[in-house]
């Protein structure tokens, strides 16, 4: 009796699943109708799978996958850079993501005890006390795979963890009941606690509540060495490094303590605040963008000639439309309007082509880049984020888009070369976040497959 080879392919379009079934040898008429595509639709009543994708530098433990840094038997080398998105098995529904210089929180808004978790580069205790399987005295440096971080929480199981936000050396953990929470490296206050001279912070279990807000905290924003905290009352809060003046406090000194940050923000209500390397950035609700901090590469140079601001000054963006969403990065800048519309300037790869690399004022990325032809003329961006050098958007469809210097294969597009116009990062679903950092990123995707 002959055999028969049988190979099966799947093809996805929607929410149907087509299989081919392909003989080797010659199929005969009852064959051929046998072979005829059988659809699957998914049910009405499926609901989408929440899941975590990772990629980029993998060797401090970022990623969260510990065969890469230490590998298993069946792998012979270690995965230096993950090029591509590759799923972190996670049991909870991930909410949250932040990416720090070297290390990653994720957190969920689940009611249970556990709802942090940290993996990645943990020197300075950014990711909390991790205790050794050896010692319980001793803590990691390097935490491979998703540990959990213990919040002192008052009421555990009431509590929500909303946000997390990672800087060079410190993480912030907003909750919906408790406040606001930073664990880390505070040389220079931006945990929002006293500095202590010559503390040491490698195995440290200081997790620090933050006090001093005159309302509600429903946003935290983390710089290198500095944090920024919104409240529901529109008024910015900031603490940390402020040689350039990314604090805006009106000095350029440390602050350990949370202080409103004044300037032409005062009597003005905001609603988002963005930061990541020393310039901060402040979206109010009327739609105006307020920048100040460190502008040596032309993120603020249509309102000063100084290098530095220490002083929120509102940025003149005539033509750009009511600004809804920004985001910085080390050298560059981005925001989207109520259109969807994406702009951009700074320093730096910046989405146009390999000729312009510096601008001091908004520069409109096509919207043909995100998607948008005759086919889709409805396509629009809905969210933008930016790391240490490159960018990100999400579209309204949940694709995603990256540009910029792809530092070890942080952009996710299969090559280490960096990326001079958007192009979209191939992920199993559709992408509801996304974080950014120095060089890895992650995406929290809906999949219904």
């Amino acid at each position: 009796m002959a055999l028969t080879c049988v190979r099966l392919c799947f093809r996805r379009r929607g929410h149907a699943v087509q299989a081919y079934t392909t003989l080797c040898k010659a199929p005969g008429p009852r064959e051929q109708k046998d072979n005829a595509p059988v659809f699957q639709y998914v049910g009405k009543n499926r609901k989408a799978k929440h899941k975590v994708f990772v990629w980029g530098f993998s060797f401090t433990g970022a990623l969260g996958i510990p065969s890469f840094v230490l590998p298993d038997s069946g792998r012979k080398k270690p995965r230096k850079y993950q090029l591509t998105p590759y799923r972190l098995e996670t049991e909870d529904q991930i909410s949250s993501a932040a990416c720090g210089y070297g290390f990653t929180l994720i957190a969920s808004s689940t009611r249970d005890v556990t709802k942090l978790w940290g993996m990645g580069l943990n020197k300075d205790s950014q990711l909390g006390f991790q205790r050794t399987q050896k010692s319980r005295l001793q803590s990691y440096d390097y935490v491979l795979e998703p540990s959990p971080v213990a919040l002192p929480l008052s009421t555990p199981q009431e509590t929500r963890v909303v946000q997390v936000a990672c800087g060079r050396a410190h993480s912030l953990v907003l909750t919906d009941r408790e406040g606001v929470f930073s664990m880390g490296n505070n040389a220079y206050g931006q945990c929002g606690r006293p500095i202590v001279p010559e503390e040491v912070y490698s195995g440290s279990h200081i997790i620090h509540r933050i006090e001093g807000f005159d309302s509600r905290v429903t946003q935290v924003a983390s710089g290198q060495d500095h944090s920024l905290f919104l409240t529901e009352t529109g008024k910015v809060y900031a603490c940390g490094w402020g040689a350039d003046g990314q604090t805006g406090l009106g000095h350029h000194e440390v602050s350990a303590g949370p202080a409103e940050v004044a300037g032409e923000l005062v009597g003005v209500e905001v609603q988002q605040v963005a930061t990541y390397g020393d310039c901060s950035l402040a979206v109010s609700r009327d739609g105006q963008l307020y920048g100040w901090g460190n502008s040596e590469y032309r993120q603020l140079a249509s309102v000063t000639e100084s290098t530095q601001i220490n002083s929120p000054r509102r940025l003149p963006l005539d033509g750009c439309g009511r600004v809804v969403q920004a985001a910085c990065g080390g050298t560059q800048v981005a925001f989207l309007n109520e259109k969807g519309e994406v702009f951009v300037w700074g320093y730096g790869i910046l989405g146009k082509g390999p000729r312009l690399s510096e601008s001091a004022t908004p520069e409109p990325i096509p919207a043909a880049l995100f998607g948008r032809s005759e086919f889709s003329p409805t396509v629009t961006v809905r969210g933008v984020r930016c790391g240490l050098d490159h960018f990100a958007a999400v579209t309204d469809g949940g694709e995603l888009f990256v540009w910029g210097k792809n530092v070890r294969g942080c952009l996710g597009i299969g090559r280490k070369d960096d990326q001079y116009f958007p192009w979209r990062v191939t992920v199993p679903g559709q992408v509801v976040d996304v974080a950014c950092g120095v060089d890895h990123m992650v995406a929290l995707v809906k999949s219904l497959l």
